[in-house]
């Protein structure tokens, strides 16, 4: 006799897990690591390490101390500290790599209850407090924070013509350790979609709003789209899945404005760069974004106009 069995939800599961989704994002990172370590030698290596490992670290001993269960091995500490790795410039000091991964995942992440309860991105969150923490790295592509293998001004100090499109692409400019390379970064773009990790919304969204405020702006598309961090965001900072709307009209919406507020930034603010704080800004928006863009439950019927 078939009896009818009740549980709370989902009763639908698939076969990925948080750490085959993390170990995804790990391989996709791979390519502006190699870049990285190409473009501005093993000092670039070393940093991305230093923060992986000490985010790592961090998140285990941060598990140890709140008393909740252990989540250091899931590899979302690891994707936090490459990231974070991969969004300073190779001459960022060793000291100032490590306080950015422990603020990263002892504040931002821990802090709010670990993984999936953070309002805001760790990685992206962590660049802001050590830009506003120490001053003396108002810019921070600045080549005087950077290794004598790095001879040229970043794209967005040097201005629009400084580059030929060619080097932007191929990540052949000053920079960060993982955002100058175009390439790099679309190929990690293109693996994470096949393994359907993430959704193209956000990405396209972010890039489509970037580049019709910067032709608004008058400046130019391609250099503003290739230049600093925007690709890189887009791909690996704005489709976190716990900072993110869920719903696609609200993806579309927190990727244009991400786009946005960058260009923004880049053209009336202070700072060469915006894609850290436009994340950050579209981050605490995201939850009325979901309470503004709430999907019909399947089944219901549409309520008729009166």
């Amino acid at each position: 006799m078939n009896k009818l069995i009740v549980s709370s939800s989902p009763h639908i599961r698939g076969i990925k897990t948080t750490r085959s989704i993390m170990g995804d994002v790990l391989i996709a990172l791979i390519p502006c690591v190699m870049a990285g370590m190409v473009y501005f030698g093993f000092r670039a290596l070393l940093i991305v390490a230093v923060t992986t490992a000490t985010a790592v670290l961090t998140e285990y001993l941060s598990r140890i101390i709140m008393k909740r269960t252990q989540t250091a091995f899931d590899l979302s500490a690891a994707v936090t500290g490459v990231i974070l790795g991969l969004i300073l410039p190779p001459g960022c000091g060793i000291l100032f790599a490590v306080f950015g991964a422990v603020a990263a995942i002892a504040v931002v992440k821990q802090m709010f209850g670990g993984i999936g309860q953070n309002f805001a991105n760790p990685a992206c969150t962590a660049r802001i407090i050590l830009l506003i923490s120490f001053s003396g790295m108002s810019v921070w592509t600045n080549t005087s924070f950077m290794t004598d293998a790095v001879t040229s001004a970043t794209p967005l100090a040097a201005g629009s013509g400084a580059y030929h499109y060619f080097d932007l692409f191929i990540g052949n400019t000053g920079g960060c350790i993982g955002e100058t390379s175009v390439v790099a970064i679309l190929i990690g773009f293109i693996y994470l979609l096949v393994r359907k990790v993430i959704s193209p919304i956000i990405p396209l969204a972010f890039i489509g709003g970037a580049a019709v405020m910067s032709l608004f702006c008058g400046q130019d598309m391609l250099f503003e789209l290739m230049s600093g961090g925007l690709l890189f965001g887009a791909v690996f900072m704005a489709t976190d899945y716990s900072t993110s709307p869920i719903s696609k009209a609200g993806k579309v919406v927190f990727g244009i404005g991400c786009g946005v507020i960058t260009m923004l930034i880049r053209v009336f603010g202070t700072l060469p760069e915006g894609v850290s704080f436009a994340i950050l800004i579209m981050n605490i928006i995201a939850p009325q974004l979901d309470s503004l863009f709430v999907p019909k439950p399947f089944g219901t019927e549409r309520r008729l106009a009166k």
